[in-house]
């Protein structure tokens, strides 16, 4: 691969199943122009029960695959490969790589006044502490409440985005992260985009939502531009969607995700 991106070359994102087509959703958004290549991990999710050793190993196989593909950037939209296993794409790189994690934490302190702020994630992206780290290294003075999620993912995929078991739960996850008086609060999962008027309700208004995927899409438009990579095509662009199985349900998740229906599949096998 070049040294040198071509402008005219691709994005390439990747996540553990099908959660990152948030972020692939909100750079279609930013970026209508950019053709995208999107790899999900669909028979080996979720990585969030597998070791370190694993999950570093699934994320360099995938980040390889797409580098082959010459791809101009590479985007970790998983928080648990980000948490995990973004120096170890960073190393092996010679693209820029952008991960969620970062993005969020940058826009979370861009956007807080109080220096309070929430994060909620999965298990793993919660025990990992990656958000704390990543917010702390920026801001050592930020009072950080995280708070872990484990319910939230499967009501997402369920398609239960206004449903009253959805909003009791996100409830009952929220009260003691609101007992803290943040003023800004990071989605820090790719499903929870999804749920964003739900919990921005149960936040309330004084209370700023970070959308990672949103995030994502900003902090890769700058680096675009900064490096000269933006496409100066006006043609339509090129979606690919790379998986290594094809679930039961794929489609209608994928497509709930995407906000728009779902083609170019391809299956992966290793």
């Amino acid at each position: 691969m070049p040294a040198d991106p071509n402008p005219l070359s691709p994005i390439g994102v990747f996540d553990s199943g099908v959660g990152g087509l948030t972020v692939v959703r909100a750079l279609m958004e930013r970026l209508p122009f950019e053709s995208i290549h999107y790899f999900g991990d669909t028979a080996r999710v979720p990585y969030g029960v597998k070791s370190v050793q694993t999950i570093a190993h699934y994320t360099t196989q995938i980040a390889e695959f797409l580098l082959e593909k010459r791809v101009k950037l590479l985007i970790i939209a998983c928080n648990t490969m980000a948490a995990v296993a973004a120096q170890v794409v960073r190393d092996l790189s010679p693209t820029p790589v952008l991960d969620v994690i970062e993005a969020g934490a940058v826009s979370a302190l861009a956007a807080s006044r109080s220096r309070r702020i929430g994060v909620i994630g999965t298990p793993t992206t919660i025990n990992s502490n990656a958000y704390a780290r990543a917010i702390h290294g920026i801001d050592a003075d930020v009072r950080l409440t995280s708070q872990a999620c484990a319910l939230l993912v499967p009501l997402v995929e369920e398609g239960w985005l206004d449903h009253p078991v959805t909003r009791l739960t996100a409830r009952e996850y929220l009260r003691p992260v609101l007992a803290e008086r943040i003023d800004t609060l990071v989605l820090g999962c790719t499903h929870y985009p999804l749920l964003k008027p739900l919990l921005q309700d149960e936040a309330g208004p004084d209370v700023t939502l970070v959308d990672s995927a949103e995030a994502m899409a900003e902090q890769a438009a700058q680096l675009l531009g900064a490096r000269g990579l933006h496409t100066p095509s006006r043609a339509a662009p090129e979606y690919h969607y790379w998986v290594t199985d094809v679930p039961l349900r794929f489609q209608t998740i994928g497509e709930r995700f995407l906000g728009r229906s779902l083609s170019h599949v391809h299956v992966v096998q290793w």
